[in-house]
């Protein structure tokens, strides 16, 4: 089932949409049905790339960020 963007030309509503046999093409907004598609951009990570990975967590004692400074954390 795919996932389309459509912009209502009535009142310049964008919005998703994801497409199924049933499925109605009308604005949520307004309920108008002069839609148009959009563009979809999309992102795509490759193996081994760091795009998209979350920075790794801080180590203990001395690089948590303790106020106190280094060493001062609960860890020790």
């Amino acid at each position: 089932m795919p996932l389309y963007e459509y912009r209502c030309q009535d009142c310049d509503h964008g919005f998703e949409l994801l497409v199924r046999e049933s499925t109605t093409f009308e604005c949520p907004a307004c309920h108008g049905q002069k839609l148009e598609k959009q563009l979809s951009v999309f992102a795509v990570s490759a193996p081994g790339s760091r795009a998209g990975r979350a920075p790794m967590a801080a180590g203990p004692c001395g690089s948590c960020g303790h106020p106190d400074g280094p060493g001062s954390c609960s860890v020790n």
